[in-house]
């Protein structure tokens, strides 16, 4: 008897999706993907940031331009775990000892440009009609400039390390912060811009927004900053100890992604704030690097989809209908912004060409006034013309900047052409030099016994100096930090402000020096010169180099380096070891192999 119930049949061809358009969020990130990856690597070998690949992936893929078109709809929500996930990155990344190295010029000069670019936006936005809110977040968007472009560009030119380069990375951070409080503000300042009247109605009505926002705000830090960092380092070590790779980084997507999402629910702050809170707090515990390691490939995954979400909403039409805006918007970043740095770094007292790299280093936006743009249109305070104002010069910005970096070294050249210009930038960091030098030249004429000179007081030249005076040689440190030189100065010891690989700076103590340690990571370019110079002027000088390749032996032994040690051979000794002990080798054995890998990389690099 054939049984009656029902069988379970293979699906029809009807079941079968009919077209793309049945998976659109398979299709969205397809899509995006595919485009942000083929323009990406076509402006990496352009030699131009991949944002500008990721923005114009996202305009191929929107309804603004022909062929397919991505759901605008999903793309937003995509783009905001990609916004969760840069926050939760740069507040893992967050280090204040960071600031404090460069606070005194860090701070007034990050504030200072900011209100120039933040002033500059307002006027704009009165010109084209807007309100004076609106051109307050317009401002304030092209007043921060991307992390992501920055590093790059200082990377790329190998400035990272160099103490011009923790002054833009210092200033960065400053802005940071100030667009984390902009965050707060645009949200307040958009429940008044619907009409709570004029004059002190109006700003009565701001002040109450403001003030509950504020009061939000302050519950969700103490929180996040008291509860949270008692718990949530304490999760995180708990669950590493399990040794379970996939439950730590789905703890670490609970951390980034839940405690946005609560502090936008439960205290109406954005979820590009909770998500910097959550990056801080975690930043805290033991296992950040990990956290850290293992956020990296999603965030980058997500950014892509940030961008190319950004790219979706630009109308390129905009570029034809509105050139003079364009312009006015290209003259804030790549002209207001850099001329407001020069003057800011110049009167604090800072060397020109400090000035210089943080002018051009910080002559873009990026992805923080894209956060910026969005919010303020959620918030009804910026339209559809402010947002493709902001995308288009952005995307214009991110691809000049790495162009006109390269060609710090030409205009360096062309100020130092402008005497009196180049005097006048000088000033004030002149000034300061002679003053905080002063003392350092009556100590170096009093000292009686051999001298050396160490370059750069960081983690090498503080253990250098220190076994150097332990051996009763008296010390010369040259460094850039001015809080550095003045605490050495302070303790009775001889130290100078300025440029190390300015000969000007370096002669007075060269001239009496028996050696000359640079313990800096700068690429051999930079060093050579100052190596022949102290050779020129005191030939009896014995040179000491620390270096980052294996690759710079020859240029260094050439321009007369007495002795150089090599990060990379250093790094080789170090992990033999290591590996050796872990693997239960007698510490003889270790000794004897480590001693024969040094003889190794001592036969074919003389002074090892």
């Amino acid at each position: 008897m054939e049984d009656a119930r029902p069988r379970l049949r293979p699906p029809t061809p009807s079941a079968i999706p009919a077209s793309v358009h049945d998976l659109p969020l398979i299709t969205l990130l397809a899509a995006a993907f595919t485009a942000a990856w083929v323009l990406g690597i076509i402006t990496q070998q352009l030699k131009l940031s991949p944002i500008v690949g990721y923005l114009l992936a996202g305009i191929v893929i929107s309804k603004y331009t022909p062929g397919f078109v991505a759901d605008e709809h999903l793309a937003p929500q995509l783009a905001e775990l990609g916004v969760i996930l840069l926050m939760f990155g740069v507040g893992l990344h967050f280090h204040l000892g960071d600031l404090l190295k460069v606070k005194d010029v860090a701070v007034p000069g990050a504030i200072g440009q900011s209100l120039v670019a933040t002033g500059l936006g307002v006027c704009l936005a009165l010109a084209m009609g807007w309100g004076p809110k609106s051109g307050f977040v317009l401002g304030v968007a092209m007043a921060v400039a991307s992390t992501v472009v920055l590093i790059r560009v200082l990377t790329d030119n190998r400035m990272l390390d160099s103490t011009h380069g923790h002054v833009a990375v210092g200033w960065l951070i400053v802005e940071d912060i100030l667009t984390v409080v902009v965050l707060v503000l645009i949200p307040a300042l958009g429940t008044t811009a619907g009409g709570a009247g004029h004059g002190a109605a109006a700003a009565g009505s701001i002040g109450v927004a403001l003030g509950v926002a504020l009061l939000k705000l302050s519950v969700l830090v103490a929180l996040m900053l008291w509860a949270g960092a008692k718990v949530i380092p304490w999760v995180m070590v708990r669950v590493a100890r399990l040794r379970s790779r996939e439950l730590f980084t789905l703890t670490v997507l609970v951390m980034a992604i839940a405690i946005a999402a609560g502090s936008y629910y439960a205290f109406g702050a954005s979820m590009a704030l909770g998500a910097f809170l959550a990056g801080m707090v975690v930043g805290q515990s033991p296992v950040s690097q990990q956290a850290a390691a293992d956020a990296l490939p999603l965030r980058d995954a997500f950014a892509v989809l940030f961008f190319a979400s950004v790219g979706m909403q630009f109308d390129p039409k905009f570029v034809v209908q509105h050139p003079n805006m364009l312009a006015a918007g290209l003259a804030i970043v790549l002209l207001g912004k850099p001329l407001a740095a020069l003057a800011i770094v110049a009167v604090i007292g800072y060397p020109a060409r400090t000035a210089i790299v943080v002018a051009l280093a910080l002559a873009q936006i990026g992805e923080f006034s894209f956060i910026l743009s969005d919010l303020g249109r959620q918030s009804g305070l910026l339209d559809a013309t402010g947002h493709n104002l902001l995308v288009a010069v952005a995307i214009v910005s991110i691809t000049l900047n790495p162009l006109l970096f390269r060609q710090l070294p030409r205009v360096e050249r062309w100020l130092k052409e402008l005497p009196t210009l180049w005097r006048f930038m000088n000033r004030n960091a002149a000034k300061r030099e002679a003053q905080m030098n002063a003392d350092a030249g009556q100590i170096m004429s009093a000292a009686s016994g051999p001298v050396a000179v160490v370059i750069g007081y960081g983690p090498v030249g503080r253990t250098v100096d220190r076994l150097l005076r332990g051996r009763g040689l008296e010390t010369v440190v040259v460094d850039l930090n001015m809080e550095t030189v003045q605490a050495i100065g302070r303790e009775g010891r001889a130290a100078l402000y300025g440029d190390a690989f300015n000969v000007e700076v370096m002669h007075q103590a060269m001239e009496r020096a028996t050696h000359l340690i640079i313990t800096l990571p700068h690429h051999a370019a930079a060093r050579n010169p100052l190596i022949a110079s102290a050779k020129l002027i005191n030939p009896a000088i014995k040179v000491f180099v620390r270096a980052r390749y294996i690759s710079e032996r020859e240029d260094l032994e050439q321009v007369g380096a007495d002795a150089v040690v090599f990060e990379e051979a250093e790094a080789a000794v170090a992990l033999a070891r290591q590996v050796l002990s872990d693997g239960g080798a007698a510490e003889a054995d270790v000794r004897h192999e480590t001693t024969k890998i040094r003889q190794e990389f001592a036969a074919v690099l003389p002074g090892m």
